[in-house]
């Protein structure tokens, strides 16, 4: 089973891109034989944490993908490492708003993906997805969510992260083949590639 998740819309948005991408994801992958779940997680850290916890626990996923909104970014992006680290430019939905926090006490100050970031990178370019590797997923929700998946996935179990532009930058279904496609390549071959692939972020 692969868990996709996006987020509920948040800063006043009507919509979030990421949330109808991995909808749309998840039966993309189904219609093709690769079982999928699609979970809409709160804009909160708090939230955010506890449903993703409660998707793990209940889907026993093989591949776990998540997907946010980065306004601004005209490219798929690909998250390498997650952070220790909350600090909210803006409150969550919840009006949370902390301020160089941990995201959990006393673990680890920074996680990589694990996922073959260089390897989807080539297959989506293949396909003539415009897409750059990130290095890091910020110190907002989306991060949070990545650097708990990583605690919370079995050991094994590949976990990514997916940052979309606005629907106006890139179609929603353009995202959400992207989101599948990414699946795919990671579950025919979770190898990664020996490439250069530094980034400015």
């Amino acid at each position: 089973m692969i868990l996709f998740t996006g987020f509920e819309p948040f800063g006043g948005a009507e919509e979030n891109p990421s949330r109808l991408a991995s909808q749309e994801a998840a039966r993309l992958s189904a219609a093709a034989g690769r079982p999928a779940v699609h979970v809409e997680l709160p804009c909160t850290f708090a939230g955010s944490r506890a449903a993703l916890a409660a998707a793990i626990e209940a889907y026993r996923p093989e591949l776990i993908l998540c997907a946010g909104l980065a306004e601004g970014r005209e490219r798929i992006s690909l998250e390498r490492v997650a952070l220790n680290l909350m600090d909210a430019r803006i409150p969550d939905n919840a009006g949370a708003q902390p301020v160089d926090e941990p995201v959990e006490p006393g673990a680890p100050l920074a996680l990589p993906a694990r996922m073959p970031v260089k390897r989807i990178k080539a297959a989506l370019e293949a396909a003539g997805v415009p897409t750059e590797l990130s290095l890091s997923a910020g110190s907002y929700v989306c991060n949070t969510v990545l650097y708990a998946a990583l605690r919370l996935a079995p050991e094994g179990v590949p976990v990514g992260f997916v940052h979309v532009p606005l629907a106006e930058q890139m179609p929603v279904a353009t995202q959400a083949r992207a989101l599948a496609l990414i699946a795919a390549t990671v579950l025919e071959d979770p190898e990664e590639l020996r490439v250069p692939g530094g980034a400015e972020y």
